[in-house]
């Protein structure tokens, strides 16, 4: 199991959707869960690696327009972003 580690920008993202419907912040957690357990996430989670400033990152859809951007880097999963797509690129 990976521990986890939160950017700072993570945490006021998340402060952000916390205003989400409850669903939500339950699959929120769900897919963390799932990342730091180093399972695979289902197709429509659409989890690709990134490129350019984000190069070494990946992104995942917890919903359509609710991205969560992370890396797995010695053994720690590191949440850097979470937000609608337009507010992450």
């Amino acid at each position: 199991m990976h521990s986890l580690e939160y950017s700072t920008q993570f945490k006021k993202d998340f402060k952000k959707i916390t205003k989400l419907p409850i669903p939500d912040i339950v699959e929120v957690g769900r897919i963390i869960s799932k990342l730091q357990r180093d399972e695979p996430l289902e197709d429509k989670n659409v989890d690709h690696a990134l490129t350019g400033n984000w190069h070494g990152f990946r992104d995942c859809h917890i919903k359509p327009d609710l991205v969560l951007i992370y890396r797995v880097d010695n053994g720690t999963l590191q949440l850097a972003r979470i937000g609608s797509h337009s507010e992450l690129f």
